[in-house]
């Protein structure tokens, strides 16, 4: 199948980019169902926001966003879309693309947000970018994160730690027990939930949650430099290693401290069970600890925040971002205002407290954040060295490679007759069959050619 940067290269010169776009996203077989639900043109004061974020805490976040806005006299347009990135929100964004009808502001990130890039359908933030020293201000993956044929394609907003451990503080006072530092560790503690009759590890079935635990684990088992190699690089060699092995046998052998049936929930539901009191950790980005405080849960009162085993001195990370569309840039003034507020220091205090995350700017006051957030910010502010970005929630490679990794990980977590050398062979050999279609590129690093 011909990608979209093949065939817009092949288009008539004469053909304007936007519809040569249009052309390439209809021959990947992005043919949803047209929406009209938004078709009415917004004024020049007022953004049109595409967003996934709907639980408590992140309606929250963006709240501090809009209210941020409306300071400056630009209505924000709420079109919050249940369902992440993929599932809910990519879909219908690629509908209103096709019909014509993009709006102003998406919620895109990652590798999604170089896919968008390489259409020419987002608006350059390059003046903005210029005016507020960005370069200089945000930490180097953030900036690298945005930058697309050396211009500025979004508006960063946090980084979420993904290898975090909640652990429910009072139930471990109760019991004696303090976080588990290694894996060895961790068993001696869920062996002691689970006797006080406490399920050790709150988890869901559902793939995505399945493929986050995977990835801590890969994480803790060879550090970020083999994590690059399998999930960025996709290296088939590196999936014959046996560190991958380990991760897949403990990621099976973990299903002992979950909770009986295992059931597909939604993260925020597993953080209701954890927050209860019926589970005694929970391994998920630090999203939850938004939503616990959003729910009158207070940090390091009722829980509090590890890394996840022997991957204390690494960052798994995730960083949220808004993209603009160009359109007919009659919105850019408003557009180009949204980016200038959402990085001042003002509001990414705010919102990075509400939503969980860390702000982007390397010189946040770190004596403000909780002991969560400390620790995240001390962990990132460590370098390249430390940071791998997370393959599940699209920092790491292309969308065929990720949703094909997903599936495998969860169908070999699910069926107890598939071994871990198995799973192993399988993955190998998937690798294998994309790597000649698909080029992972690692968004958030350093790139060499720039």
């Amino acid at each position: 199948m011909e990608t979209a940067k093949t065939i817009l290269m092949r288009a008539p010169p004469m053909v304007p980019p936007r519809a040569r776009a249009r052309r390439a996203l209809a021959c990947l077989g992005m043919g949803f169902a047209l929406l009209g639900a938004w078709a009415a043109p917004a004024r020049a004061d007022a953004l049109q926001v595409l967003h996934w974020w709907t639980s408590a805490s992140e309606r929250k976040a963006a709240n501090v966003l809009a209210a941020r806005l409306a300071t400056e006299n630009i209505e924000w347009r709420d079109a919050a879309i249940p369902g992440g990135a993929g599932v809910g929100a990519g879909k219908v964004l690629k509908s209103r693309v096709l019909a014509g009808n993009s709006p102003e502001v998406m919620q895109l990130i990652g590798y999604s947000l170089g896919e968008w890039a390489e259409l020419g359908l987002l608006l350059q933030l390059d003046g903005v970018a210029n005016a507020g020293n960005w370069s200089t201000l945000m930490y180097p993956t953030v900036w690298n994160l945005l930058q697309s044929h050396g211009h500025t394609m979004a508006v960063p907003l946090g980084i979420h730690r993904i290898n975090t451990l909640f652990y429910n503080r009072r139930v471990f006072n109760r019991l004696g027990l303090t976080p588990p530092k290694t894996w060895a560790d961790f068993e001696r503690v869920a062996a002691r939930l689970k006797q006080a009759g406490v399920t050790p590890l709150a988890q869901s079935s559902e793939a995505w949650q399945v493929a986050t635990l995977f990835e801590t684990l890969v994480l803790a088992e060879s550090g970020p430099a083999y994590y690059r190699e399998l999930f960025v690089q996709k290296n088939p060699e590196a999936y014959a290693d046996p560190r991958l092995r380990h991760a897949l046998t403990r990621l099976k052998m973990l299903k002992r401290w979950m909770p009986q049936p295992l059931r597909e929930r939604g993260w925020s539901e597993v953080a209701r069970q954890f927050a209860d009191g019926e589970a005694g950790m929970f391994i998920m980005g630090d999203w939850v600890k938004g939503e616990l405080n959003a729910w009158g849960m207070a940090t390091d009162d009722g829980f509090a925040c590890a890394a996840v085993p022997d991957t204390g001195a690494y960052h798994l990370f995730s960083i949220d971002t808004l993209a603009m569309f160009a359109a007919d840039y009659s919105h850019q003034a408003a557009q180009e205002r949204l980016a200038q507020v959402s990085v001042s220091a003002s509001t990414q205090a705010e919102y990075n407290q509400i939503k969980g995350s860390i702000s982007v700017l390397r010189a946040a006051d770190t004596s403000k954040m909780d002991s969560c957030a400390r620790a995240s910010a001390q962990a990132f502010a460590r370098g390249a060295a430390v940071q791998a970005p997370s393959f599940v929630h699209r920092m790491a490679t292309d969308e065929v490679s990720k949703d094909a990794i997903i599936a495998e990980v969860q169908r070999y977590f699910m069926d107890e007759q598939i071994s871990a050398a198995d799973a192993q062979k399988r993955l190998a050999a998937m690798v294998r069959a994309l790597s000649p279609n698909t080029k992972g590129r690692e968004y958030g690093a350093q790139d060499p050619h720039r």
